[in-house]
């Protein structure tokens, strides 16, 4: 363990931060993610989960985490479910990058596994389908002046900037020699000129999650519902209607799926989720499979990285072709969509 964290630092920050006091105990490496590190440990009593970045760093490792830390305090009591947030250390200087450690969330992964009685029961997995709309709803619902999270993003062209933004980054790939992935996109460039072209006009800024899907969430034991929204590093100001096109995104749609939940009988279909998100919003949706299209072309190419990082013998070999079969299936959903 303190190959990746400094535990004597990081019980000496807690000291000052009188979070307790002795050693830390039952430390353990939490699953989750490819990237980030989570540590759950207790100390004097208490859980906690330590979020940090990798041990190598990316450029904007650290103002992630600080933006992560920022927003999961401003959602502190509001209608949406997500980890309670402890302590947040932006100084990069006692961990060796910024980090924050929040509540032990009480839940489970439906993509590693459902128990029961949610296993058996078909009506209580199509509650748990529209749970999901329910918080999405609900986040983008939330005033985010009010919160005090202006300047966490840019709102203003932000649909504008979208297709110009991630086609710079599939491009930026290029820097790795060995990646060959871009001649196995099913046209992309097709689905970049659609966009651009069928762009809504306008929208209401509100928070965005960012990576809105079945594995960035945890359900209670007790009920059909969601104990948290996870993973917030992507989160933004921005068009909360990207979260609802991401989660179409993202679906389960026969085998092949990036995201699978079994058994599946019983989920809502997608035509359900929007219909159930429209119950409870004031936004058009007259145009949700563009953000649906936006979704499949944004996280492909955020996939397709991993891929060409993988070519180039910086990410392991297994993942990156199972990202770079994601990514196709993504933009081959996406042409489905726009014809």
């Amino acid at each position: 363990m303190e190959t990746l964290v400094d535990l004597a630092a990081l019980a000496n920050w807690m000291d000052a931060q009188g979070l307790g006091s002795g050693q830390l105990d039952d430390v353990q490496r939490l699953a989750g993610g490819t990237q980030n590190i989570l540590l759950k440990f207790s100390r004097a009593g208490r859980s906690y989960v330590l979020r940090r970045p990798p041990p190598v760093l990316r450029a904007n490792s650290n103002e992630t985490m600080r933006r992560e830390a920022r927003m999961l305090a401003a959602l502190k009591g509001t209608n949406v479910p997500h980890p309670e947030l402890i302590a947040a250390c932006p100084d990069e200087t006692v961990l060796g990058a910024a980090f924050y450690l929040m509540q032990p969330i009480d839940g489970y992964n439906p993509s590693t596994g459902l128990p029961e009685p949610f296993a058996s029961s078909p009506q209580l997995r199509h509650q748990m389908g529209l749970s999901l709309v329910d918080s999405i709803a609900a986040l983008g619902a939330l005033d985010y002046v009010a919160l005090g999270l202006t300047g966490l993003g840019k709102p203003d062209n932000y649909l504008e900037r979208q297709v110009g933004r991630w086609k710079a980054q599939l491009e930026s790939y290029a820097e790795f020699p060995e990646w060959d992935g871009l001649k196995d996109l099913p046209d992309i460039d097709g689905v970049s000129r659609w966009l651009e072209e069928h762009r809504p006009r306008t929208f209401a800024p509100g928070i965005i999650h960012g990576d809105y899907h079945l594995a960035n969430v945890m359900y209670r034991f007790d009920a059909p519902r969601l104990a948290a929204i996870v993973d917030w590093e992507l989160t933004t100001i921005g068009d909360p209607l990207l979260d609802l096109g991401w989660l179409l995104a993202t679906w389960p749609e026969g085998e092949g799926s990036a995201v699978t939940v079994t058994p599946w009988e019983g989920f809502p279909s997608a035509d359900e989720l929007v219909a159930h998100y429209a119950k409870q919003t004031t936004r058009d949706l007259s145009q949700i499979h563009w953000y649906g299209v936006l979704a499949c072309y944004k996280l492909g190419i955020i996939l397709e990285g991993t891929y060409a990082r993988a070519c180039a013998g910086k990410a392991p070999k297994a993942t990156g072709d199972q990202l770079h079969a994601s990514t196709i299936g993504l933009l081959e959903r996406a042409n489905r969509w726009i014809r």
